[in-house]
């Protein structure tokens, strides 16, 4: 469901990121090559895309500082650019939308995005990542992967 108060994206974001936070600072820099098949991303580019991926709310006409185009090649400091840019984002929903912005559409990719239908997909995306990750953290032997939602 599309969010339609900046206040209920707020309260939600903050929560769904804490999670994506707690994963990425349990990440090992030993597990960061982990990868399901070959082929596919590892964890660490998977963890890395959260991170870049957040940055695609400034296509819809937010301004806020992008993440390094690097990834690091440490655990911590992927979690500490994600801490960051999640908190950059946040900021810039609170203060250059209103409620009446998250109805407003824009074009992406040839298709027409309401502005809370991006930020519901921004928070989904996370949570399907998460997912992937905490598969892959097991397959790398890490023993102490943080509880999800339950």
């Amino acid at each position: 469901m599309m969010f339609t108060k900046v206040a209920d994206f707020a309260a939600e974001w903050e929560q769904e990121s804490a999670i994506t936070v707690k994963l990425l600072e349990a990440l090992t820099d030993e597990a960061l090559n982990q990868r399901v098949a070959e082929g596919h991303w590892t964890l660490g580019e998977i963890a890395w895309h959260l991170v870049q991926s957040i940055n695609y709310m400034s296509s819809m006409g937010l301004s806020f500082p992008a993440p390094q185009a690097e990834q690091p090649t440490s655990a911590a400091a992927i979690a500490a650019e994600y801490r960051a840019i999640s908190r950059e984002m946040l900021n810039a929903v609170m203060t250059q939308w209103d409620d009446a912005s998250l109805l407003e559409v824009k074009e992406i990719a040839g298709g027409q995005w309401r502005n809370g239908d991006s930020l519901r997909l921004t928070i989904t995306h996370q949570a399907h990542h998460r997912g992937q990750m905490t598969v892959l953290m097991r397959q790398a032997g890490m023993k102490e992967i943080p509880s999800i939602f339950g």
